[in-house]
This record gives structure tokens, sequence and C-alpha cells, in this order.
């Protein structure tokens, strides 16, 4: 039989517990009409534009446009700013793909696989097609990543502030030991190699 102080505590755990995830979803909700806003649907609409702009350019990625326009994400204010920077990104993602299936030219890394089905597409008159289909999917691929990234970021700091000094130096053990496993040759001069490296 339960103690009656302990069946106390124990509700008042699992309640406090259901408050914090109610007061979580609520947080999200909120989130969400922030950035639904004029001023940051602005924003993101003027970094997809840029972005899609350096996507299509070959040799300027999506690191060179944001640190480019960072100066100017100081005015716009952090939710903002952040916003801008995050269109930029997602934008160049799908700007790679438009010279991947227009002219077999990856604008970002991202894109190299496209170029193996768009360009084909493409030289069969069917670019249309295939450049719609590389908005719908960058949209889709775009949308659940935030979304997914919302539900698991309280979980995954939770596991990042559980970590200790014992734990990141194992997962450093743990990086070096691949390390010197996946270069090929001599493990010994592997070895070596990320000794002088660290």
């Amino acid at each position: 039989m339960v103690a009656p102080g302990h069946a106390r505590a124990r509700g008042h755990r699992s309640q406090s517990r259901g408050l914090r995830e109610v007061a979580r979803r609520a947080a999200a909700v909120s989130d969400l009409f922030v950035a639904l806003t004029p001023p940051n649907l602005l924003a993101c609409f003027v970094g997809t534009v840029l972005g899609t702009i350096v996507g299509v350019l070959p040799g300027l990625g999506p690191a060179g446009a944001m640190a480019l326009v960072l100066p100017l994400t100081i005015k716009l204010g952090p939710t903002a700013g952040l916003i801008m920077l995050a269109g930029i990104y997602y934008g160049a993602m799908y700007g790679g793909s438009t010279t991947s299936i227009l002219v077999n030219v990856p604008g970002e890394a991202a894109s190299v696989v496209t170029t193996i089905d768009g360009y084909r597409l493409a030289r069969k008159g069917r670019a249309g097609a295939a450049l719609a289909v590389a908005a719908i999917a960058s949209f889709v691929a775009g949308t659940f990543s935030v979304v997914a990234l919302q539900l698991a970021a309280p979980l995954v700091a939770r596991a990042a502030l559980a970590f200790g000094p014992a734990e990141y130096f194992a997962f450093a053990l743990l990086g070096v030991v691949l390390l010197a496993n996946l270069t090929g040759g001599s493990r010994v001069k592997s070895l070596a190699m990320v000794v002088v490296g660290i």
C-alpha cells in the first residue's frame, strides 16, 4: 500500500509535468503567430528570394550569402533576422536545383543528385514539371523539418543538458577512433595524423 504522502507527491509531479507540456504547446502556438506577422513574413519572402538567387549562382553558397546579409539583420531585430537567414538558406537549397535541372550544373552541393533525373526531364521538354516537383519537394521537406525540430528540440535539449565531461570525452574519443579507422592505409599513420591534428 502506498502512503498518502507519496501518492500526493507523485500526483503533483504528474500534474507539473502536464502543466509544462501545456505551457510548451502554448509557446509553440504563440511562436507560430509571431512568425506569421507581416514584418516577419516580409523578411521570410525577401530571404527566400535572395536565397533562390544565390542558389542559382554556382560558387556563392548560402553560408556566404548569410554572412553578407548579416549586417542588415541587426536592424531587423532577432526574430525577423533569424527568419530572413532561414529563408536565405531554404531558398538557396531550392535555387541550386534550378540550375541542376536546366543546365546540368548544380548550384549547391545538395543539388548534385537533382542533376541525374532533373536534367534528363529537361532534355525531354519537361523542365517545368521537374522544377515544380523540386519546388514542392523543397517546401514539403522544409516544412516537415521545421515541425520535427519544434517537436524534438525539448527532448534534444534535455539530453544535451544531461551530458557531462565524461560523455563529452567519450564522444571525442569515439570521433578520434572513427577517424583513425575510416582513413585507408596504415593505422599507425592515421593515428599519428589524428594526434597531430588534435
